[in-house]
C-alpha cells in the first residue's frame, strides 16, 4: 500500500499544471547532462606545468591556549544573616548601596528579646539575694562550730548551702549574658566594606535561625576587582598554570575583550554527566565596573607564549607530495636527480621538503616545538636559506579534441572507399 505522502505525489503529478513542471524540470536536466557531455568529449585537460610553493622560516609569535567557561564572582563576597529568630522591624539598605563595616542593615523586632533579657536578670538577681541569705547564714554556723554550739553535720549543710548558691549565681549570669546577646543581634550590621548584591527579606518578614543560617544580605568588597571561576576539561588542565594570562568576553559585552591572570588551579574535580572538570580562579580588574557578578564568560588561557621565535607554516610540516605528481615535475622540469624516498617523522622530529637550486626536492629533518595550528616552531635543523614547499600543484588548461574525437552529433566527412564506392555506384553500366 501507498502511504499517505506516495498518494499526493501521483495526484500532483496527474494534475495538468504539475505535469508542465515536471516536463520542463527534466527538459532543463537533460539539457544540462547534454552540454556537460558535449564539453568533456570536445575538450580534454592539458598538463601545462608545475607551481611548487615555497616559503622560508621567519620569526613569528607563537601561542598556545585553552578555552573555558565560567562565571564572574566578586573577589571577597560575605553572606549576612541572622543568629536570632525575629520579625525584621526595619530594613536600612538596599540594592547597590555602598555600606561602611559596622554600619546597620536591619533590625529584628526586639520585643521577646528584650523581655527574655529582663528575666534573666530577675533570676541573676534573685540568685544573688539567695547567696547573700546563704552567705550569711553560713558565717554563723561557722562561728557556732568552732565555739562547739552546732555539730559538724549543721556546718557542713551551711557550707553545701553556699557552694550550691554560688553555682545558681553563675549559671544565672551565663543565661543574663547569652540573653543579652541575643538582644544585641537583632541588630544586623555589615561586617565589611562593600556594595549590596542582594536582600533577601523584606520588612515585616520572620526569619528563622536554625543550623543554617538564613542569608538576609549579600555583600561584595570591591567590585572593581573581579574574578573568574573557569571550569577547564581534564583534558587541557595539564597545561594551566598560576600566572599564565588569560582572556575573556561575556555576553553584555560582546565586542569587548577582557583580561586576566590565573590566580589558583584548584585540585579538587567536579563530575558532571561524566564529564570532569577543574575550577580555575581568574584574577581581572574591573575599573569601569562593566563586570557584574553572575556573568557568563567564555575565557582564553594562553598556555603557552613565544615572541619573535624561528617558525615555519604548520602546511610545511603537513605537506607530503604525491609520488605521481612527483614523477611528473621532475620529467617535465627535465631533473636529473633521483627521487627522494618519501619520510616520515616521530613525535618532535619532523621531515619536511626543500626546494634545492636545481628544482629538485628533498627532504630535511627538524625538531618543532610549539604548535598553535598557524604557525610551528622551529627548535633546530634549519639555518634559515631553505626554500621550504608547502604545496605542488599541477596547471591544466582545457584543449579542444582533435578530429579524430569529433563529437558524434555532427556529420562525418566520407572516406575515400565511401566516396569511390558511391561514385561506383552511381556510374552508367557498361561503359
Amino acid at each position: 500500500m501507498f502511504g499517505v505522502k506516495n498518494k499526493i505525489k501521483i495526484i500532483r503529478l496527474l494534475n495538468p499544471k504539475y505535469k508542465k513542471y515536471f516536463k520542463n524540470s527534466v527538459i532543463v536536466l537533460v539539457s544540462v547532462v547534454v552540454i556537460f557531455f558535449v564539453y568533456k568529449y570536445f575538450t580534454k585537460e592539458k598538463v601545462t606545468g608545475f607551481t611548487v610553493q615555497t616559503v622560508k622560516m621567519s620569526k613569528q609569535n607563537v601561542t598556545t591556549s585553552v578555552t573555558a567557561t565560567g562565571t564572574v564572582e566578586p573577589v571577597d563576597q560575605v553572606d549576612v544573616g541572622t543568629q536570632v529568630s525575629g520579625i525584621i522591624n526595619h530594613i536600612y539598605t538596599d540594592y547597590n548601596s555602598p555600606v561602611k563595616k559596622g554600619q546597620l542593615l536591619a533590625e529584628l523586632d526586639k520585643t521577646n528579646l528584650q523581655e527574655s533579657v529582663n528575666n534573666a536578670l530577675a533570676q541573676y538577681n534573685a540568685a544573688l539575694n539567695e547567696l547573700n541569705y546563704y552567705q550569711q547564714n553560713y558565717n554563723r554556723q561557722n562561728n557556732m562550730f568552732r565555739s562547739g554550739v552546732i555539730s559538724k553535720a549543721d556546718y557542713e549543710q551551711a557550707a553545701y548551702q553556699i557552694k550550691n548558691s554560688q553555682q545558681t549565681v553563675s549559671q544565672r549570669k551565663t543565661a543574663l549574658a547569652q540573653a543579652r546577646t541575643n538582644l544585641s543581634y537583632a541588630n544586623i550590621y555589615a561586617p565589611i566594606d562593600g556594595i549590596i548584591l542582594s536582600r533577601e527579606v523584606e520588612e515585616g518578614q520572620t526569619v528563622q535561625a536554625s543550623m543554617t543560617t538564613p542569608t538576609l544580605f549579600t555583600i561584595a568588597k570591591d567590585i572593581t576587582k573581579m574574578q573568574v571561576e573557569a571550569n577547564v576539561d581534564e583534558a587541557d588542565i595539564g597545561g594551566v598554570e598560576v600566572g599564565q594570562r588569560v582572556s575573556f568576553t561575556v555576553d553584555a559585552y560582546p565586542q569587548e575583550e577582557f583580561s586576566g591572570r590565573v590566580r589558583q588551579v584548584r585540585l579538587s574535580a567536579t563530575t558532571e554527566s561524566n564529564v570532569v572538570t577543574y575550577t580555575v580562579i581568574i584574577d581581572a580588574d574591573n575599573p569601569e565596573q562593566k563586570l557584574k557578578p553572575g556573568l557568563t564568560a567564555t575565557i582564553t588561557i594562553f598556555t603557552q607564549e613565544l615572541k619573535d621565535t624561528e617558525t615555519v607554516p604548520a602546511a610545511a610540516i603537513a605537506f607530503t607530495p604525491d609520488t605521481e605528481i612527483l614523477k611528473k615535475y621532475y620529467q617535465q622540469n627535465q631533473i636529473t636527480a633521483k627521487i627522494p624516498e618519501i619520510k616520515t617523522g616521530k613525535n618532535k622530529e619532523k621531515y619536511i621538503w626543500i626546494k634545492n637550486n636545481d628544482g629538485s626536492l628533498s627532504q630535511k629533518l627538524i625538531t618543532i616545538g610549539i604548535n598553535d595550528g598557524v604557525n610551528i616552531q622551529v627548535k633546530s635543523g634549519l639555518s634559515g636559506t631553505e626554500k621550504i614547499v608547502t604545496s605542488v600543484d599541477e596547471q591544466v588548461e582545457p584543449v579542444a579534441n582533435s578530429e579524430e574525437g569529433s563529437s558524434p552529433f555532427m556529420p562525418k566527412r566520407p572516406s575515400s572507399s565511401n566516396k569511390k564506392a558511391g561514385s561506383d555506384q552511381g556510374s552508367p553500366k557498361g561503359n
